[in-house]
């Protein structure tokens, strides 16, 4: 415990110079506006959170699949006794679980798992708590009989439904702004040992509502399918979680539950490191408004810049004296000018100098993160510098124009 605190307080030093990784921010080692929350809600504004929700469960399964094997080891149980068709399969094929199941490296492959195999510490596996909102879909107790073979992730059914070509999950839903995001719980309930049922039940919730092709899960109002690869497609699932696997077919597929969805959670862990998580860093470490907010910036600093155009224009026209008057001027081209510099930039000099960022559409939390404060800061300042050089621009060209009464 200690260790971990110790590791996290250095990864914090180390990030007062640096932007965090995306690691950091599925484990929860960093603060506002770069954290877990803040990442959720950027991808639910632009429709795609499922992919997000989807790795948190699978994250949570695959907690489950630990704390089972740790439960087995405690009781003093042998894993290759008391599970035998998973102790083969994970010597066979490998297993992300070796450490844990006691397997010895040399006879079993263990899979990768660098990038989010050890992302959480023992205290973040048993307590963490994701921020995807618990809309899925009930598993439905009305299993198709299939095949075994059909099992696998990588065989091909030609009646599919056309899919997107993004890895993110754009199923024709529009994307929601004000949605909230409610707390799925990923506590692992520990008032009874866990069982294999348990495991079955959990993976038959996530292929459900993530990976069954939309109409093909009864009692479902929305859909979640994501997209994967043809290589990564899991078609059906063959197990039910309200019987006891019996037959060898049936026992043979219930091993590959525990490692059932990790090649599918790598693909979502680079889609998102790779393409939505590089677009988060830049509007949070680098800007602190939401998209709406800037365009209600935009057409507010239109309005103003028109009615000081239109004023100063009057007096001009008008030949007012005196003709200081015209450096009043400013006020209209001040705001006018800031709010649309805000726009263009998505960041606005004021609530950054109170250490503010936009979280939702005129809603903002504390700015906490060392390194994105000191990035916001110096790019407050040039945007105040930058708005403070076109009004005074601006001011001087409407006070340096002759006056001519027409």
């Amino acid at each position: 415990m200690d260790d971990d605190r110790r590791r996290h307080s250095d990864a914090a030093d180390e990030r007062g110079n640096r932007l965090p990784s995306f690691t950091e921010v599925l484990s929860r080692r960093t603060k506002p506006p770069v954290d877990l929350f803040m990442f959720y809600l950027f991808l639910q504004r632009e429709g795609a959170e499922d992919i997000l929700d989807f790795w948190l469960d699978v994250q949570q399964h695959e907690n489950l699949c630990r704390a089972y094997f740790k439960d087995v080891r405690k009781s003093g149980r042998a894993i290759r006794d008391d599970w035998p068709e998973y102790w083969d399969f994970a010597r066979r094929r490998g297993s992300i679980y070796g450490t844990v199941v006691g397997l010895n490296p040399q006879t079993g492959t263990k899979r990768s798992t660098t990038s989010t195999g050890e992302l959480f510490s023992e205290q973040d596996r048993n307590n963490l708590a994701a921020v995807s909102d618990e809309k899925g879909r009930s598993p439905s107790p009305r299993m198709r009989s299939v095949s075994p073979n059909t099992f696998t992730p990588n065989t091909a059914v030609a009646s599919d439904p056309p899919r997107s070509t993004t890895p993110f999950s754009l199923s024709g839903r529009t994307p929601t702004i004000f949605k909230r995001a409610s707390r799925a719980p990923m506590i692992i309930p520990r008032s009874s040992t866990i069982a294999k049922r348990d495991l079955i039940t959990s993976a038959e919730r996530i292929y459900f509502r993530y990976l069954s092709p939309a109409g093909n899960t009864i009692g479902s109002d929305e859909n979640h399918e994501i997209y994967l690869p043809p290589a990564l497609r899991i078609h059906t699932f063959p197990l039910s979680s309200t019987s006891e696997p019996k037959s060898q077919s049936e026992q043979s597929l219930m091993a590959q539950i525990p490692d059932m969805f990790h090649a599918q959670k790598e693909y979502c862990f680079r889609a998102m490191e790779q393409d939505a998580f590089p677009r988060f860093l830049r509007a949070k470490a680098f800007g602190n408004l939401t998209p709406v907010s800037a365009l209600v910036r935009l057409i507010a600093g239109l309005i103003v810049l028109w009615i000081g155009l239109a004023v100063g224009l009057s007096l001009i026209f008008l030949d007012v004296h005196p003709k200081s008057k015209r450096f009043f001027l400013f006020i209209p081209f001040a705001v006018a000018i800031l709010f649309l510099i805000s726009h263009q930039y998505e960041l606005d000099p004021i609530l950054v100098f109170f250490l503010q960022s936009e979280s939702t559409p005129f809603r903002t939390l504390r700015i906490r993160e060392p390194y994105v404060k000191k990035l916001l800061l110096g790019r407050a300042i040039w945007v105040t510098v930058l708005v403070s050089a076109c009004t005074v621009a601006l001011t001087m060209i409407f006070w340096a124009v002759p006056g001519h009464r027409l």
